[in-house]
């Protein structure tokens, strides 16, 4: 499964001179949506003895978010960190992540029935965009927006929300991968025990661009097709209008508001 360290903030800040993220002097926390992903792959290790191991991409700070997974149940906690994976977009992130995971499942023999679960998005990009284009460099299915999933041996059968008030049924035989909402789940504390072992005995695994046989061109900056160049939090506009009269006058005035400004 993949997880994210995020700034623990809610208004980011850019530098200017590499259109990047700030994270010095920031604190980070593990992108909320991506504990209701944990709490899933624990919940079906418990239901099918399986291995769960966290992949993150970040600098050596990202080690905390692993560890905290480790102490949530997590059996493995690999840690993508190298100077040349800093600024890459969505694109070149899915590129790294995806070479890193046929790594693990090359060594762990792993390579024809596996899941990755990942949150359906971050709260610093918030583009959802990871997960599809991850499924896309593994060329294998995806199922996104899942709010209730059951797992056999051999398939996955996902609720996906589709439309505010529409669900869809979708079948698909493993590997898979899918990003979850967050009310699938309610994610789980680490236990003392879990917390103490995380820390004592549990090891991160690192690996950097070469561990991966990464093209240079292809990860980080490089290998980003977009560039971010300005992020803020738009000024709220407040001009309220008093509607008086009768109900059926202020449903009318109000009626007529919302036509005039284009709503319906």
């Amino acid at each position: 499964m993949c997880i994210k360290q995020v700034p623990g903030v809610s208004e980011v800040k850019i530098d200017p001179n590499t259109n990047t993220l700030v994270r010095e002097g920031v604190l980070s926390i593990l992108n909320p949506n991506d504990r209701n992903a944990l709490e899933l792959a624990l919940i079906l290790k418990e239901k099918q003895s399986s291995e769960v191991i966290a992949l993150s991409m970040g600098p050596p700070q990202a080690e905390e978010i692993l560890r905290e997974a480790l102490a949530m149940g997590v059996d493995r906690g690999v840690l993508l960190s190298d100077k040349a994976f800093a600024g890459a977009d969505t694109l070149a992130t899915s590129h790294t992540l995806a070479l890193a995971i046929k790594k693990i499942l090359k060594e762990s023999n792993s390579e024809e029935k596996y899941i990755i679960i990942c949150g359906a998005q971050a709260i610093d990009g918030d583009t959802g965009q990871v997960p599809p284009e991850l499924a896309e460099e593994l060329g294998i299915p995806q199922i996104t927006y899942v709010q209730n999933v059951e797992l056999s041996e051999d398939k996955i059968i996902a609720e996906r929300k589709f439309r505010a008030t529409e669900i869809v049924i979708i079948e698909t035989n493993l590997p898979a991968l899918i990003s979850v909402l967050t009310d699938i789940n309610k994610p789980r504390y680490p236990s003392m025990s879990g917390i103490m072992k995380a820390y004592e005995k549990a090891n991160v695994i690192y690996l950097d661009s070469n561990a991966i046989n990464a093209d240079k061109s292809k990860i980080g900056l490089n290998g980003s097709m977009t560039e971010v160049r300005k992020i803020f939090i738009p000024k709220r506009k407040v001009n309220p209008i008093m509607l008086e009269g009768s109900t059926e006058e202020v449903v009318q005035n109000l009626c007529q508001h919302l036509k005039e400004d284009k709503i319906f």
